[in-house]
C-alpha cells in the first residue's frame, strides 16, 4: 500500500490510543495488511448475509438481534479499512500489490452491505427497495472512480463529503439500529428505504461535488501551468 499523507484519508480514530495499540500489535504479528483488507470485505460479506436474512425473518426479535448484528459488521469492515493502511505505512509491512487491496476491496464492501441493505427492505415487503440499494451501491463507486481520476491527473485525494465512505457506513449503521426497533411502532422496511435514501442521495451530491471540484483544479491548472 502506498498512500502519502495528501493521499490519505483524514480519520480521527487513527489517532486514538487504542487504535495505535492494536495496529502495533498486528505490525509485531506481521499480519498483512492485504489480509487485513481482506477481512474487511469478510466483515461486509457477513454482515450482508444478516441484512438478506433479517429482510426474510418474521419473528421480531430475531431480526431485530440480526440486523444490529449487521450494524457491528459495517462497524468492524470501518475498523479494518482503517487497521490496514496503519499497519502497511506506519509499520511498513505494505507490499507491491498493496495498492490493489487498498482500493478494490472497498468498492466489494460497499456493494455488499448496501446492495444487502436493499434487499433486506425489498424483503420486508418494500419493493423499490432492491433497486434503491443498487444505487446506492453505483454512486458509491462512482466517488471512488472520481477521487481516483483526479488523483490520476496528479491532484490530491479528494475525501470531501457530505457522504464519503465513512459517513455512508455511519448512515447505514445507524439505518440498521433504527430498523431493528421498527417493531415498536409496527414498522416494515420504512426505516431501511429511507436511510438508503439518505445514502443514495448524500452520496449523488457527493459526486457532484467531487467533479466539480475536479474540473476547478483542471481549470486553476490550465490558467496555471507551472504549477
Amino acid at each position: 500500500m502506498s498512500e502519502t499523507p495528501e493521499n490519505r484519508r483524514p480519520l480521527k480514530t487513527r489517532s486514538k490510543a487504542w487504535a495505535g495499540a492494536l495496529a502495533a500489535e498486528l505490525g509485531r504479528q506481521r499480519v498483512s495488511p492485504d489480509v487485513i483488507s481482506m477481512t474487511s470485505v469478510a466483515f461486509a460479506a457477513l454482515g450482508a448475509a444478516l441484512l438478506l436474512t433479517a429482510g426474510l425473518e418474521d419473528q421480531p426479535v430475531l431480526r431485530g438481534l440480526m440486523l444490529v448484528m449487521a450494524a457491528v459488521c459495517v462497524q468492524l469492515r470501518l475498523l479494518a479499512n482503517m487497521l490496514d493502511g496503519m499497519v502497511a505505512v506506519e509499520h511498513g509491512l505494505g507490499s507491491s500489490a498493496g495498492p490493489i487491496w487498498n482500493e478494490l476491496p472497498d468498492r466489494i464492501a460497499d456493494a455488499l452491505v448496501l446492495v444487502g441493505a436493499g434487499y433486506a427492505a425489498w424483503g420486508m415487503g418494500m419493493t423499490a427497495g432492491s433497486w434503491l440499494g443498487l444505487l446506492a451501491a453505483l454512486l458509491a463507486v462512482l466517488t471512488a472512480y472520481v477521487r481516483e481520476l483526479g488523483r490520476g491527473l496528479d491532484f490530491p485525494a479528494d475525501f470531501s463529503g457530505p457522504m464519503a465512505k465513512p459517513h455512508r457506513m455511519f448512515a447505514l449503521t445507524v439505518t440498521c439500529v433504527l430498523s431493528a426497533l421498527e417493531p415498536l411502532w409496527r414498522g416494515e422496511g420504512q426505516v431501511l428505504m429511507l436511510g438508503l435514501g439518505v445514502i443514495a442521495a448524500g452520496t449523488a451530491w457527493t459526486v457532484v461535488r467531487r467533479t466539480g471540484t475536479l474540473a476547478k483544479r483542471l481549470a486553476e491548472r490550465d490558467q496555471n501551468p507551472s504549477k
